[in-house]
Parts: C-alpha cells; structure tokens; sequence
C-alpha cells in the first residue's frame, strides 16, 4: 500500500477531522484537525495500516501565530519502507496532547523531550519528565521566545551559590560577520566577562 492511499483510509476512517493529503518531495502528509483525536489517528495508522515504526515525533514553535506549536509524527512501514506524515496543531492555552506510548514505546523519550524543550505536555505518559535539563528548570529553550545566548540559571545540587553562566551555550552563532571564523558556532561569553577558550584561541590566529 501506497503512502497516498495510506492517507486517504485514514481520510475515510476519521472524516472531516483529517486534510486532504499533500505530497512534498516524494513524501505524503495528512493534517489532523482535533489534537485529541491523535491518539485514535496514530493506533489505525499502526494496526490497520501496518505502520509499524515511529521513526520520530518532532515540534515547530510558530510564535506569534495561534495555535501556536504544531506536532509532527513521523511514522514507516518496515514491511514495504512506506512513510507518512503526520501532523496537528496545539494552542498555548492547551499545551497537551494524548500520549502515544502505548502505541509506540519509542514515543517514551519523544515525548519527553518534546515537554522538556518545548513544554507541550502528553496526558497518559507514564513518566513525564524532563530528558536534557534538569528538573525544577524554569524554561523550555527551544521556544522561539527563549533567547539564544540563553539564560542565568541556578544550578541545583552544587556546594556554591552562584548563578550558572547559561549565557552563550556551546552552539551560538552570529548572522553576520567579516569572515568565517567571527561567524562560527563556539561559546560566546557576554561582554566585559573574561574570554573563554574558544575566544582565546580565535584572538590567537
């Protein structure tokens, strides 16, 4: 079976609540209009239309728009390596989706991590917690709101006091810059703090 005529059984089954399917580079997509319906939309897809690996579910964060995250689960076929695509919509008022861990156990840490990053929450998750940062962290830092350079942070559990230097990060880049090496990914500390070793090193060459 077809990823497109994957789509429209899922189109038949659930009806208006799903989009006509659109293609993109080979690849087929369906948009599922009640967010609480994913779970129902990803168990037909697995046991009636044999997908049977969730390869990833991954978020977009449209700040500024409403609803403002969408959800994309990407789902395959081992038996005939069929892909399809599907995504919904969820508002900052909700903030929720329906877990699909007893769908998937690999939803377990996408999940997770989507809570973690994005702060969307998944209602039937058995173990909702943060994946990467620590619990009691604040933020969500792949919201489009939260800052690149990033945030001082208290980090629990140490013997001193001070507030974590959170600004800067290992991947913070410049959109512009004379050459290469100003524009490069490296930690960039704010200024008037004494210069990492990245700095060091450029000011070196």
């Amino acid at each position: 079976m077809s990823a497109l005529e994957s789509a429209n059984k899922i189109k038949a089954e659930f009806g208006e609540i799903i989009s006509e399917p659109t293609e993109f580079r080979g690849e087929i997509s369906v948009a599922v209009s009640d967010a609480e319906k994913m779970f129902d939309v990803c168990q037909f897809a697995k046991k009636q239309l044999g997908f049977d690996y969730l390869v990833d579910i991954s978020s977009l964060d449209n700040y500024g728009s409403d609803p403002r995250w969408t959800v994309v689960y990407h789902l395959r076929s081992l038996s005939d390596g069929t892909d399809l695509r599907l995504k919904t919509d969820v508002s900052e008022e909700k903030s929720e989706l329906p877990s699909i861990v007893n769908i998937w156990r690999t939803a377990n840490w996408h999940e997770r991590e989507i809570y973690d990053m994005m702060g969307i929450r998944f209602s039937g998750h058995p173990d909702l917690r943060r994946i990467l940062m620590w619990e009691g962290y604040p933020y969500h830092p792949l919201r489009k709101d939260f800052p690149l350079a990033g945030k001082p942070t208290d980090l629990p559990g140490v013997a001193f006091t001070r507030v974590t230097p959170m600004e800067g990060g290992p991947f913070v880049t410049l959109p512009s810059g004379d050459d290469a090496i100003a524009r490069e990914p490296r930690v960039r500390v704010p200024e008037g703090s004494e210069p990492g070793v990245s700095d060091k090193k450029r000011h070196q060459l």
